[in-house]
């Protein structure tokens, strides 16, 4: 069976103008290693060094990288471990050459950073290791993927943006979508019908409670005036 935890606790959280953008960073634990499902960016990388440390993990104990997709918030610390193999989706690395004109969220040569990096590019549904299921969910971007763990949970699904709160679960629609809405739609009930657990891009786990979803920790975010 698979382990799992949240080391970096994302939120949806927004000013006005703009996001915090902190998404759930999650720690794997397989029988073929340690995996990391998004690695977050700048305002959460001490936070994420952090938590490693508190779980007793460098970032050289990582052996793999798993990129849900490629906005800022969930892949620039993937610099942190350069020994780590990455899992991208093929179609999010072909997307962030010539990403839809209105997502502002792909980072300045992302490309160019992942290539010093050990990358696997997937274009179909595979187990990256034992327990451990890669699956396409187009809708937030073209190549937005997610992971399906089995545990003694059951199945969870880690959602990356596919879900990002639920809001979009409720209603079935991606709130962003800079691949199509129908797209989005589809990613959305695929992950619900199979997820005994998910855990979304921006909020905390989702339960299943019969036929619906609940969720029982609250959302905090603590500001400090300085």
């Amino acid at each position: 069976m698979v382990d799992y935890k949240i080391l970096v606790k994302g939120s949806n959280f927004k000013f006005v103008e703009g996001t915090i953008g902190f998404a759930n960073l999650v720690l794997v634990e397989s029988t073929d290693g340690l995996i990391l499902f998004d690695t977050g960016h700048y305002n959460n990388r001490g936070i994420l060094i952090n938590a490693l440390q508190g779980a007793g993990l460098a970032p050289d104990d990582i052996s793999a990288v798993v990129l849900s997709h490629l906005h800022y918030d969930h892949s620039v610390n993937v610099d942190l471990f350069p020994k780590a193999h990455v899992y991208l989706s093929q179609r999010e690395w072909d997307y962030a050459e010539s990403p839809n004109p209105k997502d502002l969220f792909i980072p300045w040569k992302i490309r160019e950073l992942l290539g010093e990096y050990q990358v696997t590019l997937i274009d179909d549904d595979r187990d990256i290791a034992k327990g451990v299921h890669f699956f396409q969910t187009p809708g937030h971007t073209p190549g937005s993927s997610a992971l399906a763990l089995e545990t003694k949970q059951g199945t969870v699904v880690l959602a990356g943006d596919a879900i990002k709160y639920p809001k979009e679960m409720l209603l079935k629609r991606p709130d962003m979508a800079f691949d199509s809405e129908e797209n989005g739609r589809k990613s959305i009930t695929k992950i619900m019908e199979m997820a005994d657990i998910i855990v979304p891009g921006h909020f905390g786990e989702l339960c299943r409670c019969e036929q619906q979803f609940i969720w029982e920790e609250d959302s905090v975010l603590q500001l400090v005036a300085r």
